[in-house]
């Protein structure tokens, strides 16, 4: 099964959220929806999920429109920062109606997930901390076995420790069942190793949609001594982000990761990680916008 989202454009007022939007999720893969702060992403989501309705464009699955198809809807689930459910209902009586929109929901997974966050099943979900609100939903989204998961945001509000307890069994749940998922997230340096296929948005458009390791293949970093750093940029390189830390510098370069007779002593060489591209392509669309800008009468 297959999304297909075409040409979507959605406006608030004054705001363009999604601009000509189109990109595809299938194939049982794991993909990282990445962008800036009003990037467009939760609005793009809420559109897929009928949360929200576009001003133009279409949704489709495998062909057929997913907008008010509810044939369609319970093959999709959302978690979202937002908490739908009535105030007076407790976990466990929400596990238990999203058993009755999910029909291959797994109840007996989701006590035992709340056994191992050590979540209250009697709670209300309203007296929940923060953190534990978030355990809630993700208690319920590795449990309703939907054929799509779409995770906005995922581990608001978690510990480290609790955040990567969720990545170790989402992999597993992901394994044992493999479904589409769709990550959104800001902490991108967590999830890049699960992460196989980039979406990035900026503005509401779509400007990335490929393999992470195609997007990575034609960058590599080096780290080292800043004095050694220093001297092998000299050699013509063309540098894409760069950090210092103390007497240590680390680099990333544009071009194929060198061979190990091509490596200078002293330098430590290795691919150019997704956060790192990210904050590039950021800053130079940044850059580039500004030029533009400043170049209008």
């Amino acid at each position: 099964m297959t999304i297909q989202i075409k040409n979507l454009n959605k406006r608030f007022g004054q705001t363009q959220a999604l601009d000509d939007a189109s990109t595809t999720f299938g194939g049982q893969k794991i993909y990282g929806l990445l962008g800036n702060n009003g990037a467009g992403k939760t609005t793009l989501f809420n559109i897929v999920t009928n949360r929200l309705f576009a001003d133009s464009g279409e949704v489709t699955m495998d062909g057929s429109p997913i907008a008010e198809n509810q044939k369609v809807l319970p093959l999709i689930y959302m978690l979202s920062e937002k908490n739908f459910y009535p105030e007076e209902m407790s976990v466990k009586e929400a596990i238990r109606w999203a058993g009755r929109f999910y029909p291959d929901s797994d109840n007996a997974l989701a006590a035992d997930l709340a056994n191992r966050f050590q979540l209250p099943l009697k709670k209300k979900i309203t007296a929940l901390s923060t953190g534990y609100k978030t355990i809630f939903k993700l208690i319920v989204a590795l449990s309703v076995n939907a054929p799509f998961l779409l995770l906005d945001e995922p581990v608001l509000g978690l510990d480290a420790g609790h955040r990567d307890m969720f990545y170790k069994l989402l992999i597993e749940r992901y394994s044992e069942n493999p479904s589409t998922i769709v990550i959104s997230t800001h902490l991108i340096a967590e999830a890049a190793s699960i992460i196989e296929h980039c979406v990035i948005i900026k503005d509401g458009r779509i400007i990335k949609d490929m393999p992470c390791e195609d997007l990575l293949h034609n960058g590599y970093s080096v780290s080292g001594a800043a004095a050694l750093v220093d001297g092998y940029m000299q050699q013509g390189k063309d540098v894409l982000f760069s950090s210092n830390l103390g007497g240590l510098k680390t680099v990333s370069i544009n071009g194929i990761l060198p061979g190990a007779n091509e490596r200078p002593d002293g330098l430590e060489f290795g691919r150019m990680n997704l956060q790192e591209y990210f904050i590039h392509l950021m800053n130079d669309s940044n850059s580039m916008s500004q030029k533009v800008g400043s170049n209008k009468l």
